[in-house]
């Protein structure tokens, strides 16, 4: 069996956005009150604006951090447990209802395309009282894949 050698690739912004583009399976990294982290494993998309997309609620432990403190990590996985991943370090911001009603579908749209019926998306993201997080790169890792050290 050949061995399969570690590989880290530098990227610009715009390779960046193409690589988290098809991507959804992401682990968000926040900062408790006491400055130790809180990982949650979300789905998630990229914006019209290149910013890292995840719908959550006002009360979750990741929106409550992000409030306190608007830093955030992301780890952007690939759909094979062996894949490229990247991590994306930023701002962080949590959009309220009914501010998010609109991002939450441009979120949507990020993840899953269009909707059958927008105005019943649109009130259901109301009635379960949904918000928006929002990351913005600001600092990222090569994107990379594991295995043998290449030398």
């Amino acid at each position: 069996m050949a061995r399969k050698y570690a590989t880290a690739e530098a990227v610009a912004a715009d390779e960046l956005h193409d690589f988290i583009r098809p991507r959804h399976q992401m682990v968000l990294t926040t900062f408790r009150s006491d400055g130790s982290l809180q990982t949650s494993p979300v789905t998630g998309g990229l914006d019209e604006h290149g910013r890292i997309v995840v719908a959550s609620y006002p009360q979750r432990a990741k929106a409550a951090n992000i409030r306190r403190d608007p830093r955030a990590s992301v780890l952007v996985l690939s759909d094979e447990f062996n894949g490229a991943y990247v991590q994306v370090d930023g701002p962080a911001e949590v959009i309220e209802l009914p501010e998010a009603v609109e991002a939450l579908v441009g979120y949507f749209r990020a993840v899953a395309g269009e909707h059958p019926d927008w105005d019943e998306y649109r009130q259901a993201m109301v009635d379960q009282g949904k918000c928006l997080i929002r990351v913005t790169p600001q600092r990222w890792g090569p994107v990379a894949t594991g295995g043998f050290p290449p030398s």
